[in-house]
């Protein structure tokens, strides 16, 4: 800025030092009040970004870059609840169902396995989108992220597979998996394959079953707590509705036909995150940014079936 907006005439006078230092300073001054009175402004008026500006979380994104602290979006961050309690020392047992190698051996998932009522096969390859994205890598993504969350909170998390198999394991291996672990709770991750037009999600409970290996009366009642918290999250979470084809609209189902249920001894559900077959639900099922939002209603329910 010139300094001849404060002088008059040129050259030194009296003062002339002095006259100098306040010219210097004047500006100085009056730009920091314009500072002050524009970030106070903002301030009243709710200035700042907007909420659709700010990052949302995702559990496979890099770290994002140093910045100011900004609200995370409610839809991709995990959901703080003024009741929440730290997970450690709660064990949970993710069971991402199907295996993506599980279509190279045929023969090996194809033998049949002891339920305890009856006898089934070792596992299926899963079903799949019409596009071809598979039930496997879908179980598999959102297992993942939701492993991230609950870890997040303190709880041990163990996989009953990790795409690190060659085929398997075998649903009464699966149920092994989770008693051998003690688990507090484990969550089988799934996707229907029903028919095109049959829409949303439900979450599969043990039927009360005794025979042979397999007794669920003492699991029975706590999984349909766990299942019932795991549907409302879940819900929450995605904004899916329950199932039109199944459970009566309550997106629940009771069934005692599957070993991963039947052999089990701690609170355990499956979850059909959405039906791989109609076309509205297979956009959703292969959305990464979906994915996150399913992840967060398993691992939310979880977390308030362990905290009740």
């Amino acid at each position: 800025m010139s300094n001849g907006s404060f002088f008059s005439a040129p050259g030194r006078r009296p003062g002339g030092t002095l006259a100098l230092v306040l010219a210097t300073l004047a500006p100085l001054g009056l730009g920091g009040w314009l500072l002050w009175d524009n970030l106070g402004r903002q301030n009243d008026n709710g200035g700042g970004a907007p909420a659709s500006s700010l990052p949302t979380v995702s559990s496979t994104s890099s770290p994002l870059p140093a910045q100011p602290p900004q609200l995370p979006s409610p839809s991709a961050s995990p959901k703080n609840k003024s009741d929440d309690k730290p997970l450690t020392g709660k064990v949970v047992v993710l069971d991402p169902g199907h295996n993506p190698n599980n279509r190279d051996h045929p023969a090996e998932i194809a033998r049949h396995v002891d339920i305890g009522t009856d006898e089934k096969e070792c596992d299926t390859t899963g079903t799949a989108t019409d596009a071809g994205y598979s039930e496997a890598s879908f179980t598999l993504d959102v297992a993942r992220r939701a492993r991230t969350l609950l870890e997040a909170r303190g709880a041990t998390v163990k996989f009953t597979q990790d795409g690190d198999r060659a085929f398997g394991p075998c649903v009464d291996e699966r149920a092994r998996i989770g008693n051998s672990a003690h688990a507090d709770a484990v969550v089988s991750v799934h996707a229907d394959g029903a028919s095109a037009g049959e829409r949303g999600f439900h979450v599969i409970l043990p039927k009360s079953v005794r025979g042979g290996d397999a007794d669920t009366a003492k699991i029975a009642a706590p999984s349909r707590r766990l299942g019932e918290r795991v549907r409302s999250e879940f819900m929450d979470a995605t904004g899916s509705e329950p199932a039109d084809y199944i459970g009566d609209g309550s997106g629940l189902n009771v069934r005692g036909d599957l070993g991963g249920l039947n052999l089990s001894t701690v609170p355990k559900v499956f979850i059909e995150c959405g039906n791989m077959r109609d076309s509205k639900d297979a956009v959703e099922l292969t959305d990464p940014k979906w994915r996150e939002r399913a992840a967060l209603g398993i691992a939310q329910g979880i977390t308030d079936f362990l905290n009740g």
